[in-house]
């Protein structure tokens, strides 16, 4: 995402579940009996997703979705799930017992009453959410672009899949018991343990974050922060136990991914000081030498030009500033690429290099409208968006 103020690219990764017959597993349904199932792959989708949250921020972490996350064009870095109103009070009066005050007020139990029909509609309009929940099935809204979705769909099959496993142990151990009220008790327990992570309003708000650390959700905005989610112990864990990754190869991945990002962060540093160099500090220098040349022969015949003296000088601080900031970025990237440690490199590369890339970006932006469009170096944004 290279240009300040023009939204980034990024794509929605659908993810459902179906049986071999074709039987969509997140589908309400019309029968007591798909109801009852629907219920329960979701609350095992609502379990996966709270448990296993920082993994899947971390399968969608790249020095470019950094730049989008968070930053009101996309989802936010909290990873949170969207259900709707109508489900939501569905799930509420399961949790709590009660009756469900929909278009009639009725008790609704597993396996016997049937949930009301859910229009498309009421569940796909907050386009701010992560997570939501679309009909009959999830939209997962974080994917970069770029992004080969496979790292995150490994995390959502895994994750759920360990549910399954849960419930089936669950059922199992009260073997002795009527099925649908251990499947109640299940959803209910479920839904009392993780409702955390379900949320349905505006997630760019600075309400939301300070809920969100209030609820006890992770807020991982830039990769360097979402990275050590993939090592964790519980994670490598899950991966090892369903035979998906070993523990080398998930260590494996962690420092390709760290040096993915370390490389990627040093590769823009290098293209902003080569341009600063080569292409900025040129073109203004050889408009503020047009301008002064100016401003001297008007002198010569006794005319004051205070507007074009004011703007050289203008012109030449700019040029100081970029050159400045241009070799302090240098310098820095040269010290952030001498560091072995992969965690203490992206660290370094996010809280030293990142700012110091920004503020020489500021710099060239300060004098790129005081400059003329003849001279300026590179397309600007009124030639990239307006001009075919």
């Amino acid at each position: 995402k290279p240009f300040a103020g023009v939204n980034g690219s990024g794509k929605h990764n659908n993810w459902s579940m179906a049986t071999d017959t074709g039987e969509n597993l997140l589908s309400p349904g019309e029968t007591p009996y798909e109801n009852a199932r629907f219920l329960l792959f979701l609350v095992a989708v609502i379990k996966a997703v709270d448990e296993y949250s920082d993994l899947l921020r971390l399968a969608v972490a790249t020095a470019g979705n950094d730049h989008r996350l968070g930053a009101t064009e996309a989802p936010p870095a909290v990873v949170s799930m969207f259900l709707g109103d109508e489900l939501s009070a569905v799930l509420d009066a399961i949790e709590t017992d009660s009756p469900y005050a929909g278009a009639e007020k009725k008790k609704l139990k597993l396996g016997v009453d049937s949930l009301p029909l859910f229009s498309r509609d009421t569940t796909d309009r907050n386009r701010t959410s992560p997570f939501a929940f679309t009909g009959n099935k999830f939209e997962f809204r974080m994917c970069g672009s770029q992004q080969n979705l496979s790292d995150a769909n490994v995390v959502l099959n895994v994750s759920v899949a360990e549910q399954f496993d849960r419930f089936v142990q669950y059922v199992n151990d009260r073997s002795d018991e009527d099925f649908t009220t251990v499947a109640l008790r299940f959803v209910r327990h479920t839904l009392r343990d993780h409702k955390r992570i379900l949320f349905d309003g505006n997630g760019y708000s600075d309400e939301w974050e300070q809920e969100a650390e209030r609820r006890g959700l992770p807020n991982l905005k830039t990769t360097p922060e979402a990275l050590p989610a993939l090592i964790k112990p519980e994670n490598i864990a899950l991966l090892k136990k369903y035979g998906v990754l070993s523990e080398a190869e998930v260590r494996a991945r962690y420092v390709a991914k760290a040096e993915q990002y370390a490389k990627l962060i040093n590769i823009e540093a290098n293209v902003m000081v080569d341009m600063a160099h080569r292409l900025f500090v040129p073109a203004i220098s050889a408009y503020a030498g047009d301008v002064a040349t100016s401003v001297a022969a008007k002198a010569e015949i006794g005319i004051a030009s205070t507007a074009e003296t004011e703007l050289v000088r203008l012109l030449t601080k700019g040029i100081d500033d970029i050159v400045k900031l241009a070799d302090d970025l240098n310098e820095t990237n040269v010290r952030a690429r001498a560091i072995e440690d992969v965690t203490e490199r992206d660290n370094f590369y996010c809280e030293e290099v990142l700012p110091r890339m920004a503020a020489l970006r500021t710099a060239v932006d300060t004098i790129e409208p005081v400059c003329s469009a003849d001279v300026w170096p590179v397309p600007s944004y009124n030639d990239m968006l307006f001009y075919v």
